[in-house]
């Protein structure tokens, strides 16, 4: 007779809601710290703090439904606007911090946000500024409107009030809940859209993704189920919020374990990363591979004591067998999990969990998480292939999302009328359930008839002594219609030559996977939340090379 698994206890709960509970359960334990502000924060304080500003939002005129915009690096009033914002029935929509004025108003357009929230200056980066140059009026005091944004009506400040056009915070933190607070708070349903959050695709304009409440939740609670969360943990986030991987699976796995969120700086900032490991004891650290390299990396690493680390969250790109070993040995995380998904998905599909042995967290991205199913299907057909072969995963369950914010033709391109959400990603799955992601249908590379997968390629690179990073592209050839180029960054106090890379791959993997171009560079181009912009690297290497006309590249 099969185990009777309970239903998770957020299923049929709001945001909202979940904070209430577990401020109730835990109502003294640590929430949320950030320990280079000296801020710390119990379960019950930031349900406190959520509550008065949600009813100043109110109050102010946010309605039920209403956009409500959070451009902002990682502080701590974007976690109490993740919040707030949910609890009163309104949409959250997140903002990447990395825009520049273009995208910003393009964003906000298409998000139809109505209230924005808009973060201190940071690095080349004045956010207040860069607003006022799109509606001049509101730096000079006048009645404002903007035709290219008629739905946006506030602007939030969390510095010093630029002037009397802006809301500032702190007018939002103090003050008594309007009246119908309570009855606004049980209006909102489960199945709300509470979250819409932009793809960083580089391909046309963005899409936003509408995520619900229940969408979230689920997600959050199944991924503190792999990594085996308890109150007692204690999660260091040093991933962006404005990303799932921040917002999801830090703030919101958090919140439905009562670990406690302890968040570095700001943004990443490796020395910082490892501080608040040492000092508030982390069991947990989140990150992309690359941010886990610039921690071992780090000059000072010897300085700081993580041996409080149990486990912790790895994604957005493979990590190979080498890092895998520091990050266990040298940090201490013998639990890392392994995680793999997309925006659309809320975001996590496949997941390795606490107790899989090493070679399960490398070799794969684990099984679907409860609730959630795949399928494997040939590209072209969308047949099913025999396990084992690699096709397109496609997706079903509680995390897929609503659709794109007005966008039905992007959504139907991705998603199908039985709710099988297109991922875009090839992979295989193994015999054992678990699935290994073999590249993008996009950056496939097919070398005279062979199939490459990055992916594999990266991995065997990183086996040399010499590698730090790489990142493996498709380029034109006359002959083989594409060849590989590999793009590497030699481990800190290291150099290499391009020959060293041909002699480590010659008669060690099969001829047609050996790259043709081999560039040693000091950095690799990112994203801010640590991908590696691929296009880039293949116009770079068009224009070098000379392979063609590289605004004929597709910049998926």
């Amino acid at each position: 007779m099969p185990e009777c698994i309970p239903r998770p206890w957020v299923d049929g709960l709001t945001v909202g809601e979940v904070l209430r509970a577990t401020a109730a359960k835990f109502p003294t334990h640590d929430a949320v710290v950030f320990p280079k502000l000296g801020l710390r924060w119990s379960w019950n304080e930031l349900d406190r703090r959520v509550d008065v500003v949600a009813g100043q939002l109110m109050k102010r005129g946010v309605a039920t439904g209403e956009h409500v915009g959070i451009w902002s690096m990682n502080v701590p009033e974007w976690v109490v606007t993740q919040f707030a914002v949910g609890r009163i029935g309104a949409v959250l929509v997140n903002i990447n911090p990395a825009y520049r004025t273009h995208e910003l108003e393009e964003t906000l357009r298409l998000g139809d946000v109505v209230t924005l929230i808009v973060g201190e200056s940071f690095k080349t980066s004045n956010f207040v500024a860069m607003i006022e140059s799109i509606i001049p009026e509101v730096r000079e005091n006048r009645e404002w409107s903007s035709a290219a944004l008629p739905a946006l009506r506030r602007l939030v400040s969390l510095g010093a009030k630029p002037s009397a056009g802006w809301i500032n915070w702190s007018e939002l933190e103090s003050g008594d809940a309007p009246a119908g607070f309570d009855e606004r708070l049980n209006a909102v349903k489960p199945n709300d859209v509470y979250n819409i959050q932009f793809t960083s695709g580089t391909t046309g304009l963005p899409k936003g993704a509408m995520l619900t409440h229940r969408n979230v939740l689920m997600n959050a609670f199944m991924v503190s189920e792999r990594t085996k969360y308890t109150a007692d943990d204690r999660v260091c986030v040093p991933v962006p919020f404005y990303h799932c991987f921040g917002c999801v699976l830090g703030t919101l796995a958090c919140v439905v374990s009562g670990a406690a969120i302890v968040v570095p700086a700001p943004t990443f900032d490796p020395e910082a990363t490892l501080s608040a490991i040492d000092r508030e004891r982390c069991t947990s650290v989140y990150g992309v591979p690359t941010m886990f390299i610039s921690e071992l990396d780090h000059p000072n690493l010897s300085d700081y004591d993580t041996s409080s680390l149990r486990t912790g969250i790895m994604a957005g790109s493979p990590c190979p067998l080498p890092l895998m070993n520091a990050v266990v040995h040298r940090l201490g995380a013998k639990q890392i999990t392994i995680g793999y998904g997309l925006t659309e998905a809320s975001p996590i599909i496949t997941m390795t969990s606490a107790d899989d042995s090493i070679e399960v967290r490398v070799g794969t991205v684990g099984r679907v998480i409860r609730g959630v199913e795949a399928r494997i299907v040939d590209p072209a057909t969308r047949q099913d292939v025999p396990r084992g072969e690699p096709g397109e995963l496609l997706t079903r369950g509680h995390g897929v999302m609503v659709g794109y914010y007005h966008n039905s033709e992007a959504t139907a391109r991705v998603m199908d009328a039985d709710g099988w959400l297109a991922t875009g990603d090839l992979a295989r799955e193994c015999e054992d359930g678990n699935y290994r992601i073999v590249g993008r249908c996009k950056e496939l590379i097919i070398r005279g008839g062979e199939n490459v997968y990055p992916p594999e390629v990266e991995e065997y690179l990183h086996h040399h002594p010499k590698v730090g990073e790489v990142a493996v592209v498709g380029l034109p050839d006359k002959k083989y219609g594409e060849v590989i180029s590999a793009w590497i960054v030699p481990k800190p106090g290291l150099s290499m030559e391009a020959d060293e890379v041909f002699d480590f791959c010659r008669g060690q993997i099969a001829h047609f996977k050996v790259p043709t171009y081999v560039e040693i560079v000091d950095s690799l181009p990112k994203t801010v939340t640590g991908k590696v912009r691929k296009h880039v690297l293949k116009a770079q290497g068009i224009d070098k090379y000379e392979l063609g006309d590289v605004s004929d590249i597709a910049t998926a």
